[in-house]
C-alpha cells in the first residue's frame, strides 16, 4: 500500500465504472500499458489496474440499479472514519450518493456529493491506515 492510501485527506484510489468493462480494460492496457488482475470483491468481478505489481486503479460494471449513471472515473480520498464523514456530509449540505459499505479485504467506502454537485469517494482501509 502506498503512502497516499494511508494518509487522511490524500487521494488514494480511482475507479472507472462503465457498461463495457472488456472494452475499457483493453483500451487502458493498450494505451497506458497497465496490467490487470480480475478479482471478486463481493459485488461481482472487479479489475485492478497495475503498474508492475502495484495496484493503481480499478474497473467495474455500472450498478444494475443505476444503469443511467454515466461512465466515469471516481477518485477516492482516504479518511479516518467513512461513517463519520458520511454523517458530516448531510450536516455540511451535501448528499451521500452511496451509503457506507464494506469491501471485503479492502475497507469501507462511500460516495458523497458536495453542495455544488461534485462527487467524490471516501475510503478507510482495513489495515487501520488512513
Amino acid at each position: 500500500m502506498n503512502e497516499s492510501m494511508k494518509t487522511h485527506g490524500d487521494f488514494g484510489w480511482r475507479d472507472l465504472m462503465t457498461d463495457d468493462v472488456d472494452r475499457a480494460r483493453q483500451f487502458y492496457t493498450d494505451v497506458i500499458g497497465w496490467s490487470t488482475e480480475v478479482m471478486d470483491v463481493g459485488k461481482g468481478p472487479y479489475t485492478v489496474f497495475k503498474i508492475g505489481d502495484r495496484p493503481v486503479a480499478g474497473l467495474m460494471d455500472k450498478s444494475p440499479t443505476a444503469p443511467e449513471a454515466p461512465t466515469a472515473w471516481t477518485s477516492y480520498v482516504t479518511v479516518d472514519d467513512v461513517d463519520a464523514c458520511a454523517t458530516r456530509t448531510a450536516i455540511a449540505g451535501g448528499v451521500v450518493i452511496v451509503d457506507p459499505v464494506d469491501i471485503p479485504t479492502v475497507g469501507r467506502m462511500a460516495v458523497i456529493q458536495d453542495p455544488t454537485g461534485g462527487c467524490i469517494g471516501i475510503i478507510t482501509y482495513t489495515d487501520g491506515s488512513g
